[in-house]
């Protein structure tokens, strides 16, 4: 008997594959430093909490609509009306279980058999999966440590072909904090205006963990917004990762595809949730700014600890709360035991295993140079993380 061959299309994605490797460390009683995964250390917010909790004396115990509750989508429109400045109808939103289901959503709907999608990387590991989930062809674009790792309008153009069908990316982004400038993207808007037949799918799941300037969504531009959807959603900006809730926000066409395709997957995300969701969304941003803050000091600490470890380049993040340094110097050293470490795969590995410190693979974001390496864990175990890191690195010959 044989499985599905739909599962050689596509990988485990490699943050899990690591926080899963640590966990079964840890359970043997070694002392891991978790680096790995991309969930705020802060716990919800008190009056996101009241509010689940009034959902259930409430009773609101029962289905819902697939999109959502009416009102959590107007909520969501008043979100992006008052941090935005974007204007929406509640039946341009479908809230999903999770940001990732709203891009499956997303993907799904867009993309068929043989057509192209466009990636910058580095890029979140779980897009290009997607992709070929739908029967898509994945079409990488390389950006550098140099340039921001922020794709340029040239090489956008030279990317296009008649197969493109969508253009995915992230600003903040996921794994390497690049944040796009208003100018920027107006200056990818003006290749899109040249090529219609394109959607763009603008990931902003780190929309709040920005620490240099204003957010800019491209769908601000109305020569593109109705091609453009946005995904969102209240993991990163609210400390509600276990929650599950994600939204986008799209042209009608495409939030009625995604209605559709949501139907006869999940059907909507849990009742209670959303209730709480209503609250993140339409209540106080304080304890947002407060966790920005912390996560501000602790890239700062970051920075310090990283400039102590010879053989490593990284830019300053300004978004999101991951470091992602170029770290192919060490490729070609030999381990104390004497195996050799040729690429960022075996890097991670051993880090994991001598130095008890759990990192993903740049591989898996698209650029092998490099590896993730995620803040938002506590300053104390940052420091303690990358004090084993630079001791592990000092042994390789």
């Amino acid at each position: 008997m044989q499985l599905s061959s739909l599962l050689q299309q596509f990988n485990e994605p490699e943050t899990l594959k690591m926080a899963k490797l640590g966990r079964e460390l840890r359970a043997q009683g070694i002392d891991i430093t978790d680096l790995s995964l991309g969930e705020p250390d802060f716990d919800t917010p008190d009056h996101i909490k009241a509010a689940a909790k009034l959902a259930i004396d409430q009773n609101y115990s029962h289905y819902t609509p697939v999109a959502g509750y009416m009102d959590l989508r107007e909520a969501v429109c008043q979100k992006l009306k008052r941090d935005n400045n974007l204007d929406y109808l509640p039946t341009q939103i479908i809230v999903s279980t999770g940001a990732k289901q709203s891009i499956a959503n997303t993907v799904l709907a867009i993309v068929d058999k043989g057509d192209e999608v466009i990636i910058p990387t580095p890029y979140w590991v779980t897009y290009s999966e997607i992709v070929r989930l739908a029967g898509g062809v994945v079409n990488l674009v390389q950006t550098s440590l140099e340039t921001g790792f922020k794709i340029t309008p040239p090489q956008l153009e030279s990317a296009i072909t008649p197969k493109t069908k969508l253009f995915m990316f992230s600003s903040p982004c996921n794994p390497t904090g690049a944040v796009y400038t208003k100018d920027e993207l107006a200056a990818l808007v003006a290749v899109f205006e040249k090529h219609p037949d394109i959607y763009i799918m603008s990931d902003e799941i780190y929309e709040f963990i920005n620490f240099d300037g204003k957010h800019e969504s491209i769908a601000q531009f109305e020569s593109v917004k109705d091609r453009v959807i946005i995904i969102n959603g209240l993991s990163k900006g609210y400390a509600m990762t276990g929650w599950r809730l994600g939204y986008l926000a799209a042209s009608p066409e495409v939030a009625k595809a995604c209605d559709k395709l949501q139907g006869q997957f999940t059907s909507a995300t849990c009742s209670i949730t959303q209730r709480a969701g209503i609250a993140a969304l339409t209540g106080t941003l304080e304890p947002t700014y407060a966790m920005v803050q912390k996560f501000k000091e602790r890239r700062e600490k970051v920075m310090e600890l990283l400039k102590e470890i010879p053989g490593i380049f990284c830019n300053e993040p300004p978004g999101a709360f991951y470091v992602f340094p170029d770290v192919s110097s060490y490729f070609g050293k030999t381990t104390p035991e004497g195996e050799q470490i040729n690429t960022a795969d075996e890097l991670a590995m051993y880090l994991l295993n001598t130095a008890h410190v759990s990192v993903v693979t740049g591989k898996a974001f698209g650029e092998p140079k490099c590896i993730r390496m995620s803040f938002a864990i506590s300053t104390e175990n940052i420091i303690k993380g990358f004090g084993k890191i630079k001791n592990a690195l000092a042994g390789l010959k």
